[in-house]
């Protein structure tokens, strides 16, 4: 694979703050963690996990542009919340403008922060990583870190139900991706 990992940390301190660069670097660091409990690659994962919020601070207008050109399927609930354009953003940044072409990495990119139905292990750990990394100190964040890496299904399913609470105390929509992720792993715990 090959990339060049310093240079997307120059890219990265060009375009992001000290605290969102830092919990970059976090994120990828759980990730590298997360992969080597479950056999994932290793480079995918801090590579997914460095970029996820490249696209984090750039404008609202530039990250509708990059938005407007993603070939994945965007739903009306994500165009109707701007915090969620971020991870789009960055999977159509990191494809056109970094040159990554991996389809793995590009859609934990797209989806770290929505999640989806039939997620690949690379997507999970990169869904899990921005919710556990070292940086983060919600209530419940000691349990999901031990979760994630007791069984991956059962910490997606965990966190899936804590992020969709919190979507919904903020009384914000709920993208159609994460209620069909939500049922998948709901689904599969039942069995």
């Amino acid at each position: 694979m090959g990339y060049n990992i310093d240079e997307f940390k120059i890219i990265l301190e060009e375009r992001l703050s000290k605290k969102r660069l830092t919990h970059s670097f976090n994120v990828a660091d759980e990730a590298v963690k997360l992969a080597n409990v479950w056999g994932a690659d290793v480079e995918k994962a801090y590579v997914a996990g460095l970029l996820h919020d490249v696209c984090k601070e750039i404008s609202r207008v530039e990250q509708r542009k990059l938005v407007e050109k993603s070939r994945k399927d965007v739903t009306a609930e994500e165009i109707s919340v701007p915090q969620l354009w971020h991870g789009i953003a960055g999977e159509v940044y990191c494809n056109t403008d970094l040159g990554i072409n991996d389809d793995d990495i590009l859609n934990a990119i797209r989806y770290h922060t929505v999640a989806r139905k039939g997620m690949s292990l690379l997507e999970e750990i990169i869904y899990l990583a921005d919710l556990t990394s070292a940086d983060r100190d919600y209530p419940d964040v000691d349990y999901v870190r031990k979760l994630c890496k007791k069984n991956i299904s059962d910490a997606m399913l965990y966190a899936l139900q804590y992020s969709i609470t919190d979507v919904i105390e903020k009384k914000s929509v709920l993208p159609r991706h994460t209620v069909e992720a939500y049922n998948q792993y709901a689904l599969s715990e039942r069995k």
